[in-house]
């Protein structure tokens, strides 16, 4: 079967060889012989009817042969000569040779090369170009990220078009050597006007001067301004980020949005810094090569612009032998590290059964194996940088014999040809440079799609409410609130069921229950991270999403067990988020936090000591306090201490508890702890996401329920550790 799908293209060209030959013969007869065009297009049709007869009948015709493509070649094979020539007489041409030649040996080698060229042509072009437009909906995304990135483009359009006016002039200055070059060699032939020879190289060493200072302003404008869009766009991004609910930082691992924000910003923006900057100068002097070339002669441009795709197409076949070699070279090395990974990682094995030469003779035929791939992968490797050379040669043979053709007639000088053959050679560099720059282009814009997501998501976070009274009492009522996690698939086991408790003004009230018990999802409910999917929150009897979320972040302070500090000073530290608050506002929090004596006593700098990356440099407890002294530099109405002194040790736990309790009359205190609860007005225990007990320390201890239960293990913990203490000494 594979001889005869060798054998079928053959026995076309022999069939379609005897039919031109016999309409070559029928030509000359009386009949025919007055009739030239319609011996030129029936010879046409009838090629055509005999080799599709032969394609759809021929039991070993290639399906290729039937298809869209094939039907196409054999169109072009057999009415390209009757176009053409028809064209030449409709345009007033001398067509005479070719209307009577057009049969001969050397036209018909000729149709064959031109149907193969045309092929080429079809096939790596022209069909590509159509699938490009048949999936639109990716050039539809790049497009609207293009007009989107434009966008931030505008406010400095003046610059860019200072920028294009760079390129323009940079490019045009790019023309003078080439120009200049050709105009020297026929004075030089001529040997007359030697001051003009003179004057040209002073003319081309000024053009190329102003170029080369025209695209240094230009890189420099370019780049500065870029530079700004980069600046202004990632801030953007960061502050679209960072508006964002809660639940999308839950979702999102810290990296991916850190590498958003940063990377894919900075690598859009390095890919439109070098790599649009130097597309638009190649595209530009792509421009004005093609205006100069087409100037010193149409016919050699028009050569040039058929040549260059067929020189492209041939290192795609030569290219496709090295890669497919080059895979085979890949899974050998991968059989050979595979016999050495098993032979090390059984060497016990191998050592029981003293077979070391026989492995090492298994690696060393997988080497052999590699190296003869090895070498024919370098033998492609060879044929294909040969082949490259030589179709890049091959066509500057075609256009320097051509050109010298047309010089000998007298259509072209020598100097246009010389100056042609320099614009040649710059504008195939440019236009690889524009192939090579412009995918990476569109890959940066398609980039920027990503960025673009994060900026338009809008927040899942209900609309900023209008309250923000002068006067906040701070009391809080959960009202049947029932709260799950999105993404958790805890529909029928909610972390908070019903749940109804109140936080009195001026009082402590004290969340208490085992871990996991829900107590810190109410904390994140009070502070408005999420929204509770039963039931409602009130704050003096409004609901909590009625009041402004900038105003409940002054009215509401939490302090958490896993406090954060930023890598700034401990002053910048206390006064994160109110800059403005004096200093004597500063000293009085840290005082209540009891943090006052050790940054001005421990601290080197004392108040502007950099406490590091997340406070590493200072302690537990000492991060504690600092962070206290946060919460309370700003008076909040509603104060929430989520285990916030689990590192201090007794005696300090003891004097910021005091402290607190001195200073929080005129506010609401929410006390998560499980130890030192005794002196809150109210303690509400949480079991299992719902509301167990509720009421004072002593009520709760006569009830004998699970918050006497807990304080009866604390304290049998707490005897366990002096008992400890005590066997050490």
């Amino acid at each position: 079967m594979q001889k005869m799908s060798y054998f079928c293209p053959l026995l076309f060209v022999c069939v379609d060889v005897c039919v031109v030959h016999a309409i070559r013969l029928t030509q000359l007869s009386p009949l025919l012989h007055p009739h030239p065009f319609i011996t030129l297009w029936g010879g046409g049709l009838l090629r055509a009817w005999l080799l599709l007869i032969l394609i759809f009948n021929y039991p070993g015709s290639p399906p290729w042969m039937s298809s869209f493509k094939g039907l196409q070649t054999l169109a072009v094979l057999c009415f390209h000569y009757p176009a053409y020539i028809s064209l030449l007489w409709a345009l007033g041409q001398p067509a005479l040779e070719e209307l009577w030649g057009w049969h001969s040996w050397q036209r018909l080698l000729q149709s064959y090369g031109v149907t193969v060229v045309a092929w080429l042509y079809w096939s790596q072009y022209v069909s590509s170009l159509f699938k490009r437009k048949t999936s639109g909906g990716s050039k539809e995304n790049t497009g609207a990220s293009l007009k989107r990135l434009m966008g931030y483009m505008l406010p400095f359009s003046r610059r860019f078009v200072v920028v294009i006016a760079f390129v323009v002039l940079s490019s045009y200055g790019e023309m003078a050597f080439p120009q200049y070059t050709g105009r020297i060699s026929e004075w030089i032939t001529n040997e007359e006007e030697s001051g003009a020879f003179t004057n040209a190289i002073i003319t081309m060493t000024l053009l190329t001067i102003a170029s080369a200072v025209l695209e240094f302003l230009c890189d420099l404008t370019y780049n500065v301004t870029m530079s700004r869009v980069h600046t202004a766009v990632q801030g953007l991004v960061f502050q679209a980020v960072i508006k964002q609910d809660i639940a999308f930082f839950d979702s999102i691992p810290t990296g991916d949005m850190v590498s958003r924000v940063t990377t894919d910003t900075n690598k859009t923006s390095e890919s439109l810094s070098e790599e649009l900057s130097l597309l638009m100068w190649y595209m530009a002097r792509l421009s004005f090569l093609f205006i100069f070339m087409v100037k010193q002669s149409w016919k050699i441009s028009l050569l040039t612009c058929m040549g260059l795709p067929i020189v492209w197409v041939i290192p795609k076949l030569t290219g496709y032998f090295h890669q497919v070699i080059a895979v085979k070279v890949q899974d050998s090395l991968a059989k050979a590290n595979q016999v050495a990974t098993e032979t090390f990682s059984c060497i016990k094995t191998v050592r029981s059964f003293a077979n070391e030469d026989g492995e090492t003779e298994r690696y060393r035929q997988k080497l052999d194996d590699t190296y003869a791939l090895n070498k024919r992968e370098a033998a492609a490797y060879a044929a294909s940088t040969w082949a490259n050379s030589m179709s890049s040669l091959a066509l500057k043979v075609c256009i320097l014999y051509y050109g010298g053709t047309l010089v000998t007639s007298g259509t072209v000088s020598s100097g246009d040809l010389v100056s042609f053959v320099l614009y040649e050679l710059q504008f195939a560099s440019a236009i690889e440079a524009v192939m090579r720059y412009y995918p990476e282009v569109k890959k940066a814009i398609g980039a920027s799609e990503k960025i673009f997501e994060y900026m338009d998501r809008k927040p899942e976070i209900p609309p900023d409410g209008t309250l923000a009274p002068e006067n906040l009492m701070g009391h809080i009522q959960f009202k049947n609130v029932t709260f799950t996690y999105t993404g958790r698939n805890e529909k029928d086991n909610p972390v908070l069921k019903d749940v109804s408790l109140e936080i009195k003004p001026g009082q402590i009230t004290a969340l208490v229950g085992l871990n996991a018990s829900g107590k810190t999802t109410c904390v994140k409910l009070l502070e408005r991270f999420y929204q509770p999917q039963k039931g409602q929150i009130l704050l003096d009897g409004k609901p909590l999403n009625s009041y402004k979320d900038e105003y409940l972040r002054t009215k509401i302070s939490v302090v958490s067990q896993d406090c954060v500090l930023f890598a700034r000073s401990v002053r910048e530290n206390i006064k994160y988020g109110c800059e403005s608050m004096s200093d004597d506002e500063m000293h009085r929090a840290a005082r209540l936090a009891s943090a006052h004596t050790f940054i001005t006593t421990d601290l080197s700098d004392g108040y502007e000591t950099d406490v590091g990356q997340s406070g590493a440099q200072v302690s537990g407890g000492q991060k504690q306090r600092i962070a206290i002294a946060r919460a309370l530099i700003r008076r909040p109405k509603i104060l929430v201490l989520d285990n916030a002194t689990s590192d201090l040790d007794a005696e300090t736990e003891y004097q910021v508890q005091q402290a607190l309790l001195n200073d929080t009359n005129h506010c609401s205190v929410l006390l998560i702890s499980h130890k030192g609860v005794e002196k809150a007005n109210h303690i509400v225990v949480l079991n299992e996401g719902m509301v167990h007990e509720e009421g004072s320390h002593d009520e709760l201890l006569r009830k004998g329920g699970l918050y006497a239960d807990l304080v009866r293990k604390q304290n049998q913990a707490f005897h366990g550790k002096q008992d400890d203490k005590r066997d050490a000494h």
